[in-house]
Order: structure tokens, then C-alpha cells, then sequence
């Protein structure tokens, strides 16, 4: 099954951005070719752009604070595994502490190392990491895989606390949904939100033996998918000839 994720607002778009830059990372990181660890410099760097947003770090404080409200709302409930939901308060006490104590925003510590921001300012230009233009980034590429390797663990500790508390808010957020079976004849569905709740993920799982591509558009009213199939130069069109079925999650 493929999974497809949709954020309804900006801010879960930009935590979903992050969540796909540090997986990303977390690939390169442990591979030990130069170019490889040239496209890891060019994640951070990424990082760095994406979590600039001025309101991102308490955005994400703010959800888990929500969550810790909400689980500590469960406390004495006979129903609830004590043990379980200790754990689970734990781990997001433990995320928020951790991005509480991050100085300023995430990668703000990585801006005054001069070699870094010296490769970040030639990064984006195309062929602008020659050695004749970064003779020290050169060198750099050409040593040990190991020596890479620490340096990059080095500098991705800035981000850790950003990382360690998206993974939990995701994970608590997706979580929260329940899964369901849904049909979609000639390649469309649609379903109303009347339930005032407020939701921030959409999730679509589909089996990829079908060759369709879902097209989503989400607000806070309705949901509409089209189920889309490429023709032969890769051009989506809507699959109006075929009745599928996909599992969809609204999570709260």
C-alpha cells in the first residue's frame, strides 16, 4: 500500500516538510560516499531554510502542550493502562523540555560557523561546490567517511530537539485517527466535515497495482479526491472509467 498524507493548514505543512527533510538525513547521514554527504550538508541547509518560520518552535510547543493536557485528562480512568499512558507523557514531556531549552530557532547555532554558511552561500548555485570555488569543502569531501560522518553528527545536534519533538507530535497526531474503508466510483469521492471537529491530516493508503494517483483538496467543511491514472508522458487524468476503494484517516 502507498501512503498519501495531507495537511489541512500551514503549520502541519511545514512540520510534515521537516519531518521529510530529517528522514531524508537520517539516509545520508550513515552512507559513506563524499556525495552522499554532500546532498546530507545540502538537507541541513534545507532544515535550515524550512524551520526559519518565526512561529514554527512554539506551534509545535503549543500541540504538545495540547497533548499532555489531553492525556493528563485520562489520569484514574479505569479504562486506561496506567503504565502505557505514563509512557506516553513522558515521551512528550521529554520533546518538550528539550525543544523548551533550544536557544532560538532550530540550526541558529549552525549560522555562525563560517565554513558551513561559506558552503550554504555556493550550494544553490549550480556547479557552485567546484573545488575551485570551495577548495576547503574539496578537501573536506576527501577525507575519512568516519571523520564525515562525526562532523555531520556534530552539526546535526543543533536540529536533534527539532526532530525528537516533531516525531512525537506526528506520531501522537496519527495516532488519534481511525482508518476506514472508503469507495470512490468513477474515480471520485467526496465526504462533508459535520462533526466540528478540527482536523489537521488527512492520510490515504492505496494499493499500487491499481496505477492511480490521488489528486486532494481538504478544508475544515469537505473533502474531495480524485482518483487520477498517468497517461503515457506522465500527464494525470482522471480515472472516471474505474470504481476504486482506498483507506482513508481524518486524525484530529
Amino acid at each position: 500500500m502507498i501512503l498519501y498524507e495531507y495537511p489541512f493548514g500551514e503549520s502541519i505543512r511545514t512540520m510534515l516538510r521537516l519531518e521529510h527533510l530529517f528522514d531524508r538525513l537520517g539516509v545520508l547521514i550513515w552512507r559513506e560516499d563524499p556525495i552522499d554527504h554532500h546532498f546530507a550538508l545540502s538537507t541541513i541547509f534545507e532544515i535550515m531554510d524550512v524551520a526559519s518560520r518565526a512561529d514554527l518552535k512554539s506551534d509545535v510547543l503549543r500541540d504538545l502542550e495540547r497533548y499532555r493536557a489531553q492525556f493528563m485528562s485520562y489520569k484514574g480512568n479505569p479504562a486506561i493502562q496506567e503504565a502505557v499512558l505514563d509512557e506516553v507523557l513522558s515521551r512528550i514531556e521529554r520533546a518538550h523540555s528539550g525543544l523548551n531549552q533550544l536557544q532560538g530557532k532550530a540550526g541558529q547555532a549552525l549560522a555562525a560557523n563560517d565554513w558551513l554558511m561559506s558552503v550554504r552561500s555556493r550550494i544553490s548555485i549550480p556547479g557552485g561546490t567546484c573545488e575551485f570555488d570551495l577548495p576547503a569543502y574539496y578537501a573536506w569531501q576527501h577525507e575519512p567517511a568516519s571523520k564525515r560522518q562525526g562532523d555531520l553528527q556534530q552539526w546535526i545536534a543543533t536540529l536533534t530537539p527539532l526532530a525528537d519533538a516533531l516525531k512525537v507530535m506526528l506520531g501522537l497526531l496519527r495516532d488519534g485517527g481511525h482508518p476506514h474503508m472508503v469507495a470512490a466510483p468513477c474515480g471520485q469521492f467526496q465526504q462533508q466535515l459535520k462533526d466540528n471537529r478540527t482536523y489537521h491530516l488527512l492520510r490515504l493508503r492505496i494499493d499500487p497495482s491499481l496505477g492511480l494517483v490521488p489528486e486532494i483538496s481538504a478544508n475544515r467543511l469537505m473533502v474531495s479526491i480524485r482518483l487520477m491514472r498517468p497517461d503515457q508522458d506522465g500527464k494525470l487524468r482522471v480515472a472516471s472509467d474505474t470504481d476504486a476503494g482506498f483507506e482513508l484517516t481524518l486524525c484530529a
